[in-house]
């Protein structure tokens, strides 16, 4: 109980400190909390922040766009450096409505487009190879694994990829027999994407404890 307490208290303590987001995003949040539309914590969002403004990526690939609100934070975060193009991914007709009327909204339209249906044929023909500075993955968590080689192929070779809720709510330190049936494939797939991220000699990646788990990769490149 304290320490549900304990986080609580210090998730409030960290939205206390988040810069005014405009009155779009905010409305745009409330939203989605009171639904229940599962968007980026405010840890996350303030570290895909800083990561934007630093690294000043000009295309950016996001795989689960659920209402936009995420694309809507990086599109923002980018206003710093003179924007950039984002390409976003939803298959949930429901969301795919309110995201567009979201970025409509916000005046977005040029700036993100939005693509509708499952992901894996977008990823299996996008071109060209090397297309995107930085991608963020916040969506079906099995499929991680499966679309990784994909993501890679299209980041650029100085590009990040930007991993959402890799601890899938504290699950992943389970045994899978401790897991729910229903989240078994979840489990194994996460720990297997893992496995592939930070053990592959080719990638550099960072695990990190924000929010549901982040985690950062980006390629090593070859010596000369």
């Amino acid at each position: 109980m304290s320490e549900n307490l304990d986080e609580i208290r210090l998730e409030g303590f960290l939205e206390s400190l988040q810069k005014d987001r405009g009155t779009i995003l905010e409305t745009i949040r409330a939203r989605a909390l009171e639904d229940g539309v599962p968007i980026i914590r405010s840890e996350t969002e303030n570290l895909l922040r800083f990561l934007i403004m630093t690294r000043r990526p000009k295309e950016i690939l996001e795989v689960g766009c659920a209402v936009g609100y995420s694309a809507l934070v990086m599109r923002q975060a980018s206003e710093t450096y003179g924007g950039c193009h984002i390409t976003t991914m939803e298959s949930y007709e429901p969301r795919i409505v309110q995201a567009r009327e979201n970025f409509a909204s916000a005046g977005a339209e040029q700036d993100i487009e939005l693509l509708t249906g499952d992901a894996t044929p977008y990823l299996e023909e996008m071109q060209p190879d090397g297309r995107f500075d930085l991608i963020f993955l916040d969506a079906a968590k099995a499929q991680y694994v499966v679309w990784l080689p994909q993501l890679l192929r299209l980041l650029k070779p100085e590009g990040l990829i930007v991993t959402d809720n890799i601890l899938t709510g504290g699950d992943i330190l389970e045994s899978r027999f401790v897991v729910t049936r229903r989240n078994r494939t979840i489990h194994k797939r996460m720990r297997e994407f893992l496995e592939k991220v930070t053990q592959d000699p080719k990638l550099s990646s960072a695990v990190l404890s924000v929010g549901d788990g982040v985690c950062l990769t980006s390629k090593i490149a070859d010596p000369d």
